[in-house]
């Protein structure tokens, strides 16, 4: 619950912020991207100038001693060029001899012409080949592809995105752990307040019920009265514990799921039948018996709700290696594979009144103070469920 708008308006700004910073990170990544691409375009167009000015010379200067000076000089320029440029992988392909010439290609020696062939398709999707035309007739198709810095760099953009999503990721969960913290912390003060409020006039009442043993009045209705009172103490007990670490036992499961079974069953409709079974000899558990046995009237009370007051309501408890094993059954509705995981959430409810906290309160008490397991064990729909606890014995 927010009193303030003031830290989700934080929260939008440095979610914005971010998508904003990455947009223009990613924006002048890609500008950049290009010009180095442009760059390396330049770079073979002077490679394929160099050769074209290479074949000129051949071909229209006299041979005589000046001309191969000036040959020499361009081969030398040529091969200036070429030495600059030891990123860009190429492909030379001369048309006559059907043959590429590789540059700048890892391992090159050890591939054939086919598979040379193969490299210069790839590369042509990538880059424009440049072909070196002279006097209309073509001599060489330069075929190249992008540098290891263009490979390095078009991953960078995915891997800031990526950064930038789980940085929202990590703010979206600390707002969704803070704001069920202090969803908890209010509850519990709430809990702790009902338990102070109660505490008073139970204490009256307490004391009421001394003075009438006192007088001429019928012994049942003190022992009812006494029950009543019983009963408000428990409840106060359990709510004074919500938010506060609980008192651990060593307890026999199989004896406080009795007590809780036969307190429930002589103060529930008749209409259920209510059954139990029990297996021989004791299961040790670290419990805490008033927290233990609101659990058990937490999901009590949702199965009966499930059945609308009418049906068969059963509890086994079985064990394994290392837990024991409660099954609560009824023959209600039964709940949606779907929602097994929600109808453990606070607020969930399938019911016109109340506050869905039941089954979440259930979960609580069980896996965050006694380090064990709620569950729907199976459910079909108009047949029923079945609930699982697991406590791991001693």
């Amino acid at each position: 619950m927010n009193f303030s708008p003031k830290p989700q308006y934080a929260r939008w700004f440095i979610i914005i912020s971010s998508l904003v910073i990455t947009t223009l990170i990613v924006w002048n990544i890609l500008l950049f991207f290009d010009q180095i691409k442009d760059s390396e375009r330049s770079k073979m167009e002077v490679y394929a100038a160099a050769q074209r000015a290479i074949a000129e010379t051949a071909e229209i200067i006299p041979k005589n001693k000046n001309a191969r000076q000036l040959e020499e000089s361009l081969s030398n320029l040529y091969l200036l060029i070429l030495s600059e440029n030891n990123t860009i992988p190429i492909l030379t392909y001369n048309p006559e001899e059907e043959t590429y010439n590789p540059v700048n290609i890892p391992n090159s020696d050890a591939l054939t012409q086919e598979e040379l062939a193969a490299m210069a398709s790839e590369f042509a999707l990538t880059n424009q080949p440049l072909d070196i035309v002279w006097d209309g007739v073509k001599l060489n198709t330069i075929y190249y592809g992008n540098s290891s810095i263009i490979g390095q760099l078009k991953y960078f953009p995915i891997a800031l995105l990526v950064i930038v999503v789980l940085f929202i990721a990590l703010i979206y969960f600390y707002y969704l752990t803070s704001k069920s913290s202090a969803q908890n912390l209010l509850w519990a003060g709430m809990a702790k307040e009902t338990a102070h409020q109660i505490g008073t006039p139970l204490s009256s009442l307490v004391g009421w019920t001394e003075i009438l043993k006192t007088e001429d009045v019928n012994p049942d209705y003190i022992k009812e009265m006494t029950k009543d009172i019983d009963r408000l103490e428990t409840i106060t007990d359990r709510f004074s514990k919500i938010g506060s670490v609980p008192d651990l036992k060593e307890v026999d499961i199989i004896m406080e799921t009795k007590s809780a079974f036969d307190y429930l069953e002589n103060r529930s409709s008749k209409l259920i039948n209510f059954s139990i079974d029990l297996p021989g000899g004791e299961l040790p558990v670290m419990l805490n018996k008033q927290l233990y046995g609101w659990t058990i009237e937490n999901m009590f009370k949702n199965a009966i709700d499930a059945m609308k007051g009418r049906g068969d309501l059963s509890i086994v408890i079985t064990r394994d290696t290392s837990y024991a094993k409660v099954l609560i059954s009824d023959t209600g509705k039964g709940i949606p594979k779907s929602k097994f995981h929600s109808i453990f959430e606070p607020g969930f409810t399938t019911k016109k009144r109340g506050w869905g906290l039941g089954l979440s309160l259930a979960k609580r008490i069980i896996e965050e103070y006694h380090d064990g397991r709620v569950s729907v064990l199976k459910s079909e729909i108009d047949k029923g469920t079945t609930m699982q606890i697991s406590l791991k014995l001693i």
